[in-house]
């Protein structure tokens, strides 16, 4: 049975869905304009069908959300975005050059590895009827994500001197590099650099896109509501529309999808995820490795006495990574050791695991004239887990002998004011699953404002030598040095890697077909 899409159904169900979350899934199913789904029956045999409105619900921003993805730090931000814009590609380790293109042809490195040629794909056309050219692409990249508050959006300023970025004609963008790399095309296409037309300033509803749905509503901390962009280049969706949610709360997010509201629940805490597996109306899907997040805590080594190592390590011994893993995650997670990136290729698997020693713990705080320390852990929910791991976090330190306590925000405002957040003492964080240099690029090197005061130009230049380096094993080697410095001396704990569990209504598939499964852009999705 084919849902109708309703343009101003969004905001209708988006008021009464704030009052449906103090009562329960009950309301939810009956203020939708839309139906529960019990009638679309979906068994062997079925096909994907072209149509429907798919709806989906993420942790959003709240009320400060704008559409300026480029400074937008929520799940929702990013989702929003991948929808409603063209992406210069995504990770995709099944491709010949690592990546998937999306209005890229493809990118060409120079033999010295000193310049990266971006082709455009001919004929992609934004929504007011104009065609891409070189000249978006550099102000996309040169003019605002290089401008970006936000580490991931920064990457391609790390690496590529944008200063000296050229268009050669219409379809090509000359990107000179900063120092030769030849992981270029991974960071350039990791899913989340967008492009929007030349002279982009003040994002809105209504401005030229091209991604794979036109967005016609947007109600900051409600949702965003799109139709399908029938001039997609490449692939264009199954679905007529689909709608994003803003619902902060896991178990409104499950109520919801149980009920029939949405058919899509993304990042479900493993408690909700628990709940869901005896109903054969949804299922539950784990995103699987590499796709997993880390979930760690930041030690800011420009505030005493996390300038001390020995403070540092003592941190890492204090946690109790498995206790975390049976505990908050109920065994479906992974233990870390306090390295992002696992499961990717560039990964130091070969470094010992770092053993739970709160006796070791409260040693080192001793000699380092830090014993009895007070400090405050500021985290917050966004991303399940994180706020129940901080709890436990904050207990394993007592018992190492420090006076910790715990600040936790509400949803969606951790990252919201970044520099203020760059600055806290001791922070709750989490990791997209990008590869280890890559990630080391982004958030680290340089003394980047996401480093926590990290300030190592050694490990920076094997980092950077080994991103330039051909040979797949040296690089390896290269990649492992410089992460048995950062395991040793680094201000990163990082106990636990979680897969998202997202949950979707029986019928709902190709989700994850459309790649960066955490934050998927629903291009691929259908309804059956």
């Amino acid at each position: 049975m084919s849902r109708q899409f309703d343009r101003r159904a969004l905001l209708r169900r988006g008021a009464a869905g704030a009052a449906a979350l103090a009562v329960g899934p009950g309301l939810l199913a009956a203020c939708s304009t839309d139906g529960p789904h019990s009638d679309r029956k979906a068994g062997e045999g079925s096909s994907p069908r072209s149509g429907g409105t798919l709806r989906a619900a993420f942790v959003g921003g709240g009320a400060s959300e704008s559409l300026d993805f480029f400074n937008g730090p929520s799940a929702l931000d990013l989702v929003r975005a991948r929808a409603w814009h063209g992406t210069l590609g995504n990770l995709d380790p099944s491709e010949a050059d690592g990546v998937r293109y999306g209005v890229l042809a493809g990118i060409d490195i120079s033999d010295d590895l000193s310049t990266y040629t971006l082709r455009v794909r001919p004929g992609v056309r934004f929504t007011d009827g104009s065609e891409m050219t070189s000249a978006d692409i550099l102000h996309s990249l040169s003019a605002l994500a290089a401008k970006s508050k936000l580490p991931v959006y920064r990457l391609a300023a790390a690496n590529f001197d944008l200063a000296r970025a050229k268009a050669d004609g219409d379809l090509k963008v000359v990107l000179p590099t900063l120092r030769p790399i030849a992981d270029g095309r991974m960071i350039l296409c990791q899913g989340n650099f967008f492009v929007v037309k030349d002279g982009t300033k003040v994002f809105r509803k209504g401005m030229p896109s091209c991604g794979p749905f036109r967005l016609f509503e947007f109600t900051p901390g409600q949702g965003s509501a799109f139709e399908r962009y029938d001039d997609h280049y490449g692939h264009v969706p199954q679905l007529d529309g689909l709608e994003l949610r803003s619902i902060a709360d896991s178990t409104a997010r499950a109520g919801a999808l149980t009920s029939g509201e949405i058919d899509f629940a993304h990042d479900l805490s493993p408690v909700t995820a628990r709940t869901l597996e005896d109903n054969r109306k949804v299922e539950v899907v784990p995103t699987k490795s590499p796709y997993f997040v880390g979930l760690s805590f930041q030690m800011n080594m420009s505030v005493k006495p996390f300038d001390d190592p020995r403070v540092r390590e003592a941190f890492k011994l204090a946690v109790d990574r498995q206790t975390m893993v049976k505990t908050v995650f109920y065994g479906n997670a992974q233990v870390g050791n306090d390295l992002p990136s696992i499961g990717f290729p560039d990964y130091a698997e070969g470094l010992p695991q770092r053993a739970h020693d709160p006796e070791r713990a409260r040693a080192l705080l001793k000699k380092a004239g830090a014993d009895g320390m007070k400090v405050t852990l500021t985290t917050g929910p966004e991303t399940p887990g994180m706020a129940e791991m901080a709890t436990l976090f904050v207990e394993d330190l007592k018992k190492a002998g420090v006076r910790a306590s715990l600040r936790e925000l509400p949803a969606g405002q951790l990252y919201a004011d970044f520099p203020a957040y760059a600055a806290l003492p001791l922070a709750g964080s989490y990791q997209m699953p990008i590869p280890a240099l890559s990630t080391y690029q982004m958030t680290t090197a340089g003394g980047s404002p996401s480093a926590f005061g990290w300030k190592e130009s050694q490990t920076d230049a094997l980092v950077a030598k080994a991103r330039a380096e051909r040979d797949g094993s040296e690089a390896k080697r290269l990649a492992t040095q410089a992460q048995r410095t950062r395991w040793k001396d680094g201000n990163q704990v990082l106990p636990v890697f979680k897969p998202n569990l997202n949950a979707q209504a029986r019928g709902v598939a190709g989700v994850r077909d459309d790649l960066f499964e955490q934050f998927p852009g629903f291009s691929r999705a259908s309804l059956t």
